[in-house]
């Protein structure tokens, strides 16, 4: 055989090898609602804290940009769609097409009920970037159904933890006409209860044009007749929330929806390598990052985690990965989901809206194994009985 014919031979080895080595590509699909109301322009200009700053692609693109090196060098790759979705039925035929399509996990900025549909519909893990109902977590928790963005009772018990530590034991409780805020109060309710805290009144509030229900958003008249050393709002829709801070008949903090409130994220965050995710995330989206944004950056991470983790795949072992494996969430400690429920672990931050004043869990309190399980459903509770 000619010397030719053994570089020939030789370079057809080495393509086949380098074929052979070539990692699959962990496809996902994010599905976000079709002309959100949450980012009309006005809602996006008042800038409430806790509410989406804008498009979550924003977030999981630095996320994905920040991995490149990392997953050059494992020989991986992710590689994430975006799609929209007006209705509920629309998301859930998003979901089965990128199924069908091959996509090894979806991502979700929907409602609670988009959300369920969606993890019904598929065999694929389902990461929830925004919906913090604690249904989602407890009875209508699914299998396959992970939480990036921190619950309701995470949210609350943290500002419970920050009035214990605080010794303000004494909490008057004001809270919206709407579902979702019920749903809230009982939440706070709870967690009121689980620090040894006092709820010495609750009060409903309401804005309308009705001169007839006036005083169902008078400060004054609300915060009169009670002794308290805090005012815990529950304002989901935010606009009440924003106008209660020095408005209140003591002069005592406000928490929950304003003056001080549990985030996942502030982008006045200053440790662990926190400003320079927000730096990175400014300049390419060019505003600044909020909660969700932070909890679709924590998806891409951890969807190149799994991709490093298991570079030739399948998607039982990207699955897995996404499920067992630990990442950095620039919040000091490598980041899990809970087996029971699927929620990430995190430490949340307490924010006035210019800073960071404080982070839970606080110093001084005891866990079995993880001091994380005092923010949220722990496992003992029981809340979630589905088989992971």
């Amino acid at each position: 055989m000619s010397r030719c014919s053994f570089k020939f031979m030789g370079a057809l080895l080495l393509a086949a090898c380098a074929i052979a080595a070539q990692a699959e590509t962990l496809k996902a699909t994010l599905i976000a609602v079709q002309d959100d109301p949450r980012l009309e322009r006005t809602r996006l200009e008042r800038a409430y804290l806790g509410h989406p700053g804008g498009p979550l692609t924003d977030g999981v693109q630095v996320a994905l940009d920040e991995a490149k090196f990392a997953l050059q060098a494992a020989n991986a790759d992710v590689a994430v769609n975006n799609v929209t979705a007006a209705n509920l039925e629309a998301a859930r035929a998003a979901a089965l097409a990128a199924e069908k399509s091959g996509a090894a996990a979806l991502l979700t900025d929907l409602p609670a009920d988009w959300t369920l549909a969606v993890a019904d519909a598929v065999k694929l893990p389902v990461l929830n970037l925004s919906a913090a109902s604690d249904r989602l977590r407890e009875a209508d928790c699914r299998p396959r159904l992970f939480h990036l963005i921190p619950s309701e009772r995470m949210r609350s018990d943290a500002i419970a933890q920050l009035l214990a530590s605080r010794k303000w034991s004494k909490v008057l409780l004001l809270a919206g006409p709407s579902p979702q805020d019920a749903a809230r109060a009982a939440t706070a309710q709870a967690s009121i209860r689980r620090y040894g805290l006092q709820a010495v009144a609750s009060k409903p509030f309401k804005l309308s044009a009705d001169p007839r229900e006036r005083d169902l958003a008078n400060t004054l008249l609300l915060t009169a007749g009670a002794n308290y050393d805090a005012v815990w709002v529950i304002d989901s829709d935010g606009e009440f929330a924003r106008t209660l801070p020095y408005q209140t008949v003591l002069p005592r903090p406000v928490v929950g929806d304003a003056g001080l409130v549990a985030l996942a994220w502030h982008a006045e965050f200053e440790r662990y390598g926190a400003p320079q995710v927000s730096r990175r995330f400014a300049k390419a989206a060019k505003r600044p990052m909020v909660v969700q944004d932070w909890a679709a950056w924590a998806a891409g991470k951890a969807l190149t985690a799994a991709a490093i983790a298991a570079p030739h795949g399948p998607n039982a072992a990207w699955t897995q990965a996404l499920a067992k494996d630990a990442f950095d969430g620039s919040k000091g400690i490598n980041l899990s989901f809970r087996p029971w429920d699927g929620q990430l672990r995190q430490p949340m931050l307490l924010s006035d809206g210019q800073g960071v004043v404080a982070m839970a869990p606080f110093d001084g309190l005891l866990h079995p194994t993880n001091v994380l399980d005092t923010l949220g459903a722990d496992a003992p509770e029981k809340l979630c009985r589905a088989t992971r």
